[in-house]
């Protein structure tokens, strides 16, 4: 990949970013493609975030941004228009800059994880699942399960408050569904998705007690968002119980061409 004075630059930013797939993922596709775009890893500091916001406006040959942990959220006071759906999240993963500076968002997580759970043929219709978190990118998730039909849904987070939210948004969207709030029990569970850091970087923490999960069996899809490790320890413990298991790079490979998209930066 050559870069040169008319690349467009487009990137994913976070804090820490060390463990994102993104850049390894794409920047190949768009050097196979001529593409005279590249994806580079963009470390903000939280006291820099408004700083960050002001510079995408004013960068000329930047087209946009993937959002990770811990920006999901802490993004939307400062763009000028959302999607719909980023609306009600109050998250988004992806910002658009346009030509006169403005930024747009959209939340595409959820979009990516179904995506890619249901290539491996995951039936998630009438299904009861639960989520560890309620972030930016677990907001998203359990939003789009709750899309895709499932009857039952159990929402957990260390913090409260926000586990409250995401519960009244699930609520006042999907009335059918049943949500509660807490993980004290897997038996029955159709999917468990871990939406929180918990695991990443060689932290050796699952996102649930080990009681809790000792029940855990071969029945149960196990889902992680950490992309680094690949393998997290709950992946793992999964995978010793025979159950079918979807790694983080398995949502973020599924959304990379709608994210770019949504930038207007084709791929392919």
């Amino acid at each position: 990949m050559q870069i040169t004075g008319s690349t467009i630059i487009v990137g994913i930013v976070g804090t820490p970013i060390i463990q994102v797939k993104m850049p390894g993922l794409v920047n190949p596709v768009f050097a196979a493609n001529q593409r005279d775009v590249v994806h580079i890893p963009i470390d903000v500091k939280p006291e820099g975030l408004k700083a960050f916001v002001d510079m995408m406006r004013a960068w000329n040959n930047f087209r946009g941004v993937v959002v990770t942990v811990p920006y999901k959220q802490a993004l939307v006071p400062y763009l000028d228009s959302l999607t719909e759906r980023a609306r009600v999240l109050n998250a988004v993963n992806v910002i658009r800059r346009n030509e006169d500076g403005t930024l747009d968002g959209d939340a595409q997580d959820g979009v990516g994880f179904v995506a890619a759970l249901t290539s491996k043929g995951a039936l998630l219709k009438d299904k009861k699942v639960a989520v560890v978190g309620s972030g930016g990118v677990a907001t998203a998730i359990a939003y789009s399960l709750c899309e895709s039909g499932v009857r039952e849904i159990a929402i957990q987070d260390l913090d409260t408050n926000k586990q409250s939210i995401l519960i009244a948004t699930l609520h006042k969207a999907f009335p059918a569904i049943t949500v509660t709030g807490g993980i004290t029990r897997i038996e029955g569970l159709d999917l468990l998705v871990n939406a929180t850091p918990v695991g990443m970087n060689g932290d050796p923490n699952l996102p649930l007690p080990v009681d809790v999960l000792k029940p855990l069996s071969a029945s149960t899809i196990v889902a992680d968002v950490v992309t680094m490790p690949a393998m997290t320890p709950l992946l793992t413990l999964a995978k010793e119980r025979g159950c079918l298991i979807q790694q983080g790079v398995d949502m973020a490979a599924a959304q990379l061409e709608n994210l770019h998209g949504f930038m207007g930066v084709a791929t392919g």
